[in-house]
């Protein structure tokens, strides 16, 4: 999906500034229609905050929130073309897929037959025709979630909100809803805004991740860009990477604390350093013989299945994880307290200014 940058007086211009008795959001959202934004973080660190001040369910303490053009940080929740989908859906349990969906067409003054034939126009959409009449009780995780996407879509908001949208499905149906989200997203015409903490679902689903901290912004750019430069912790552990800042001269990269390491890039000046836990060879011995020119003395934290292989955690002279075979584990002997001996190719490792 890609689009194009967000105008002045087209989609989402906002600053959200909330203050709370021990907490402050501070953050700047900007999108074109048609963009789809993810806002990833840790527990806490603001993102449902932001996506309830959008809604217009938490008001603002400063800032402002503008969509194509029109001033909303004083217009109530119900006034706002704004679409949500909450977590646990919140379908109405006494009404019919069908009238879920009608209800948003209804209460924008739609006759009963109009909003009822949209209604069944959505559920078509989203393959739901042939349960129009049932109840939520009886539709499956995946069922619900479509319901709940028609019935905010159905009143053609030019804001959509998604908090955890796919965060109560199986991970069998999580697959296929994904799939199927990325496609309706794609012909959303207005702004969508998700918010969610599995990486993947923003990777898949999101043109543009921004990525909050402490009521904060740390980080935004495209999912490519964001994970092969993360410039936190949060955002190297969420990717997948072992992050490093330090002092670049020439190949060899100082760390702010801990030893040197040695890239191919020729930098200088403040730097991050970057490579996968796949990167890592474990050694039980000091390492001989080897082109690898970054090694060092570690201890084994722990260890801990990670898909189809063991990821283990290391203490030492640089913090690290490294990836190995569950063959490669047993033949190494690794349990916590183990001392082993690390390396990493300069070809594996990647070096960008911080």
């Amino acid at each position: 999906m890609t689009r194009t940058n967000p105008a002045a007086a087209d989609g989402l211009d906002a600053h959200l500034v909330i203050d709370h008795k021990t907490f402050r959001l501070d953050i700047v959202l900007a999108a074109a229609p048609g963009d789809v934004v993810a806002l990833l973080g840790p527990n806490g660190a603001g993102k449902t905050t932001a996506l309830r001040a959008l809604a217009g369910l938490t008001p603002l303490t400063a800032g402002h929130l503008r969509l194509d053009g029109n001033p909303l940080h004083h217009t109530p929740p119900e006034s706002r073309p704004v679409g949500v989908v909450f977590q646990d859906y919140l379908l109405f349990p006494h009404l019919t897929a069908l009238d879920n969906v009608a209800f948003g067409p209804r209460c924008q003054g739609a006759t009963k037959s109009e909003s009822r034939a949209q209604a069944a126009d959505w559920l078509s959409r989203m393959g739901l025709t042939d349960h129009a009449t049932a109840k939520p009780r009886r539709l499956s995780g995946g069922q619900a979630q479509r319901v709940a996407l028609a019935r905010a879509l159905a009143t053609n908001p030019r804001l959509l909100l998604l908090d955890e949208p796919l965060a109560a499905l199986d991970a069998r149906t999580r697959l296929d809803v994904r799939a199927q989200l990325r496609r309706h997203l794609a012909e959303f015409e207005a702004v969508a805004v998700l918010v969610t903490h599995d990486p993947l679902d923003a990777m898949v689903l999101a043109d543009r991740l921004v990525v909050i901290e402490h009521g904060r912004v740390v980080q935004e750019g495209t999912p490519s860009d964001i994970a092969r430069h993360p410039r936190t912790d949060y955002i190297a552990q969420l990717v997948g990477l072992n992050l490093y800042k330090g002092r670049a001269d020439g190949h060899t990269v100082h760390l702010d604390a801990g030893p040197a390491i040695t890239t191919t890039e020729d930098l200088s000046g403040q730097v991050f350093v970057a490579f996968p836990p796949s990167a890592v060879t474990l050694h039980r011995d000091p390492p001989t013989g080897t082109s690898a020119r970054n090694h060092w003395r570690c201890e084994v934290a722990g260890l801990e299945t990670h898909g189809d292989q063991i990821r283990a955690a290391l203490t030492g002279e640089l913090p690290l994880a490294a990836d190995l075979t569950t063959v490669a584990a047993a033949e190494l002997d690794l349990h916590p307290g183990a001392s082993v001996w690390a390396t990493v190719k300069a070809t594996q490792t990647h070096a960008y200014p911080a």
